[in-house]
């Protein structure tokens, strides 16, 4: 279905979340890999050549890099999910579910993770036993849920509407133009903003050492606090966090590229 009319507008995000590598900027050098390569040979370099502690500390990481993995990959499956609903609930003709998912958005995105993270752990936990990352979890889905819902609502509004109008005349109900004909020509758009909030979320990670999970922050305060070198510790810590997001980032840039197969080729 073509559609000569313009969309309604563009996403424009910004998270804290590293920059997305630019698909078509194939240039060895960039912004993108002298900030890796920066990152790494910075690490080897103080693993190899530095004091004994910097070797120790990365010992001392991996079970927390796990952790943040772990927290991460469950919260994304919670918080993307959410996103869609939230963002089809935001757009929704039925005021009921468009009230309800527009509450859930400005609640939600009003209170700091930090003091929802506590509230899910230590209040809600009070009522509903809940073990650490199961709080976390929860925690996470929900406040990126509803940054996500936005992203996921400025993409299905920023396809054309003949699109839509295409897919009625054809028979298609509300359902199945959404599912078959907005979303996956919306996926293009959402997709990059999505990824960036999702290494957002991996970095927000970090706030769960603060209910004694020992994910890679809470090891690298636990090594600092045993050997006294917070220097050393926290700077590992960052260049591992960031190696991990600069990576992720590419991934994301990839995934777009090959979204955007199609179009390049006009």
């Amino acid at each position: 279905m073509k559609d000569e009319g313009q969309s309604k507008g563009n996403i424009i995000m910004v998270t804290d979340g590293p920059s997305i590598p630019n698909p078509r900027e194939w240039r060895l050098i960039n912004a993108w890999s002298i900030a890796l390569c920066g990152a790494i040979i910075t690490l080897v370099l103080l693993c190899t050549t530095g004091p004994q502690v910097y070797r120790d500390a990365i010992i001392f990481l991996p079970d927390g890099l796990l952790l943040t993995f772990k927290v991460t990959a469950y919260s994304i499956c919670g918080a993307v999910p959410l996103g869609l609903l939230t963002g089809l609930g935001r757009i929704s003709r039925n005021r009921f579910f468009n009230l309800l998912a527009s509450t859930y958005v400005e609640v939600i995105r009003g209170i700091p993770l930090l003091v929802q993270i506590f509230y899910i752990y230590f209040a809600i936990s009070m009522l509903v036993k809940m073990e650490g990352v199961t709080s976390a979890v929860i925690a996470l889905s929900f406040c990126y849920g509803a940054y996500m819902g936005e992203v996921f609502r400025a993409g299905i509004l920023a396809i054309p509407h003949g699109q839509t109008e295409a897919a009625r005349s054809l028979g298609f109900n509300r359902v199945q133009t959404m599912f078959y004909v907005v979303l996956p020509q919306g996926w293009r758009t959402i997709i990059p903003p999505v990824g960036n909030e999702c290494i957002a979320m991996l970095k927000d990670t970090a706030l769960v050492s603060v209910i004694g999970m020992p994910d890679l922050m809470q090891r690298a305060r636990s090594f600092a606090s045993k050997s006294y070198c917070y220097f050393e510790s926290y700077t590992v810590v960052a260049l591992v966090y960031l190696i991990i997001t600069l990576i992720l980032s590419k991934i994301v840039s990839i995934i777009e590229a090959r979204l955007n197969h199609y179009d390049r080729k006009k």
